[in-house]
């Protein structure tokens, strides 16, 4: 009774998720608060960049993202126009968005898609009736808020700190040039029509202190820092740290580990500095203990965490274990960027720029093991950033050198004890390939290891693992054209690949430095998706980090911008179909439902047939790992009339599979 209860409740959660199949979420952080605007009963609140409002009325609170009614992310500042019940948001990258009171929402994109040589940034708001007026690095803006567009820009050639309008003029603030003023009735547009007219003077608005003291009461929820570096998940929780070092970026951000179960952040104890007096920043890795999910390491900057259920246990460096700083530097300095546990319980520790020692292992009783290799010395000191750790099928260790003076990736047979280095690329052409960075390195649903560089993704073919690196040749997939002429093109040829992810149905996502996220099949040749700030929900085109929850198919994905995830259709494949397991939802499909309907626990490629009670096939097609999804349409694209459909499946050798039924109701 217990299991079916289980079951149950796992079905009720899965359904709740996947129903979301391909829609995006955001998960903002609203910690920090850097500004309010009253608006009447609402309190409109920036905080850590990011947008939420309190009722003053009944309590209630709204957070505002681009994944419902916004149009960016990263928030600089807000202001709001009583005379149009209107706010005006403006983002870090100089995009405006308008918030009428009704939740109308109008996009200025004007100063945001010009391309101008000098400062874009937007450094303050002032609002005088219908107009708002945005201080600049070049001058000032007059946005019409009751017609959504920008009327005048007054090019001053100084930075305007702030503005403000008074007794018929307007007075520009400048750090640099002093203040300058101008009659309004003036032609603003021309230079001339400005003169100096004192020195610069700090502005005197200030948060409210009684609204600032209620706004901190509340709980808006969300995560408590915006950096997401790497992520992992683990027994259906997301666990992240910021980062970040040496990677695209490098910051010294501060030590930080937040995890995601369910809708509930949670963050482990922090501010350890003061506890080992060793300053803690930049958390690059984290694994956990596959014989006791509370027991965590963190790497970072300055060592070695150890954690258990949050609780800071020790740190781990030069003064109580084999560990060393980084040559020539000191203990605060002690470079471990990746971790990795086996199946048996040990951790696999990189020592980055080290004078003698690389990788190390922290056996399972608690002892320390020296893996040190000389190929893992570059000049004279260990490899400058060895990342992205981790074991493959095989029980092959993996990881790449993320550093511009040894760009390289390496395999260590730990049975074998032999390392096996890659720093020689060249592709099936006998084309020499010179990325400036190897930044990352995952495996594929076919033992085939991917391998995420500067010049695009390169692929070692399962059957060359373990060969002579001098002898292999990497695999730049090349893609047919389909347009008559035989010709063929790289797969992401020069896109700097940042992170690699393989879902359940064996799909390669590649995060990249500037160019979004791509999603390409299995077979490598169709790209299925391409994701990009201005085509998509994603946050930004810079990603740092990925992680899927093979469970749900939701896709994590850390940016620039902060965290968000996209529900793909594809979870990992069940190894058998059962009555209990494959089911469908949502089950009865009511008439005001447009969304996809999902059949899972599937067996990987399985063969589904939708067929309508008298047995007339309505629809068919091949599982995505252990999904399938419908669209309740008939082969011709016509919506199925009401009643019930019976779901038959077949494996992949053409066994049968199991029965289920979708009641549509239109």
């Amino acid at each position: 009774m217990r299991k079916l209860f289980a079951i149950a409740a796992l079905m009720s959660v899965l359904a709740m998720n996947a129903a979301e199949i391909g829609t995006w979420k955001a998960y903002p952080v609203y910690r920090n608060v850097t500004w309010i605007e009253s608006a009447g009963n609402l309190l409109y609140v920036l905080a850590s960049d990011n947008l939420y409002s309190y009722n003053t009325t009944d309590g209630s609170i709204e957070t505002y993202s681009k994944m419902d009614m916004l149009s960016d992310g990263l928030i600089s500042k807000i202001a709001y126009s009583k005379a149009v019940h209107c706010l005006i948001i403006v983002y870090q990258n100089g995009n405006i968005d308008l918030l009428y009171d009704g939740g109308n929402v109008m996009n200025i994109s004007d100063y945001y898609s010009k391309n101008l040589t000098y400062d874009k940034t937007i450094y303050d708001v002032y609002i005088d009736g219908i107009y708002a007026y945005l201080s600049t690095g070049f001058g000032i803006m007059k946005v019409n808020m009751r017609d959504a567009e920008i009327t005048e820009t007054y090019t001053l050639g100084f930075k305007v700190n702030w503005c403000y309008t008074e007794n018929g003029r307007i007075y520009a603030m400048s750090q640099t040039d002093g203040q300058y003023s101008a009659l309004l009735t003036a032609n603003l547009i021309d230079k001339k029509s400005w003169s100096r007219t004192g020195n610069y003077r700090n502005p005197t608005k200030t948060i409210d202190p009684e609204q600032l003291a209620l706004v901190n009461t509340l709980e808006p929820g969300g995560p408590f820092y915006n950096y997401f570096n790497f992520l992992r998940i683990y027994n259906g929780k997301l666990y992240s740290v910021g980062g970040a070092f040496g990677g695209l970026v490098d910051s010294g951000r501060p030590g930080v580990v937040q995890v995601l179960e369910g809708d509930e952040w949670s963050m482990f104890e922090g501010d350890l500095t003061s506890k080992t007096g060793v300053r803690y920043y930049d958390n690059t890795c984290i694994d956990i203990d596959p014989r006791d999910p509370n027991h965590v390491f963190v790497s970072g900057r300055s060592g070695l965490y150890e954690f258990n259920d949050g609780k800071f246990l020790k740190l781990w460096n030069i003064d109580n274990s084999p560990l060393q700083y980084a040559k020539d530097v000191n203990k605060h300095y002690t470079l471990i960027l990746s971790i990795k546990f086996d199946s048996q319980g040990n951790l696999w520790v990189f020592d980055s720029q080290a004078e003698s020692v690389s990788l190390l292992e922290y056996t399972a009783d608690g002892k320390w093991i020296d893996h040190h290799r000389d190929e893992l010395i570059s000049v004279d000191r260990s490899m400058g950033g060895m990342r992205c750790s981790f074991f493959d099928s095989r029980g092959l260790l993996w990881f790449v050198n993320y550093h511009h003076g040894f760009p390289a990736f390496f395999c260590y047979d730990t049975t074998a004890d032999k390392l096996y280095t890659y720093s020689t690329f060249i592709n099936e052409d006998e084309a020499i390939i010179e990325p400036e960075y190897v930044r990352c390195i995952a495996e594929d649903k076919s033992g085939n290891i991917w391998i995420g560089t500067t010049a695009g993704p390169l692929m070692l073919r399962a059957e060359d693992v373990l060969a002579d690196p001098a002898t292999v040749r990497l695999e730049q997939v090349k893609v047919p054209r389909n347009d008559g002429t035989n010709l063929a093109d790289y797969l992401l040829a020069d896109i700097d690949i940042t992170t690699i992810a393989v879902d359940g149905a064996g799909r390669k996502w590649f995060g990249t430095n500037g160019m979004g996220v791509y999603l390409i099949s299995e077979d490598n040749f169709t790209q299925e998706q391409h994701f990009t700030m201005t085509g998509s929900k994603l946050l930004s085109n810079n990603i740092e980090s990925m992680a899927i929850n093979d469970q749900t198919g939701e896709v994590f994905i850390g940016t620039s911008y902060g965290l968000c995830s996209y529900m793909s259709d594809a979870t990992v494949p069940a190894e058998e179909m059962t009555k209990e397991s494959v089911w469908a939802y949502p089950n009865p499909v009511r008439p005001d439902y447009t969304g996809l309907i999902t059949i899972t626990g599937l067996t990987y490629n399985a063969d589904v047939k939708i067929c309508a009670s008298n047995g007339a096939l309505v629809a068919e097609g091949r599982s995505s790992g252990g999904m399938f999804t419908w669209d309740g349409c008939d082969r011709k694209g016509k919506r199925v009339a009401s009643g019930v459909y019976m779901v038959q499946t077949a494996k992949a050798d053409g066994s049968k599979g199991v029965v289920c039924k979708i009641a549509i109701v239109n």
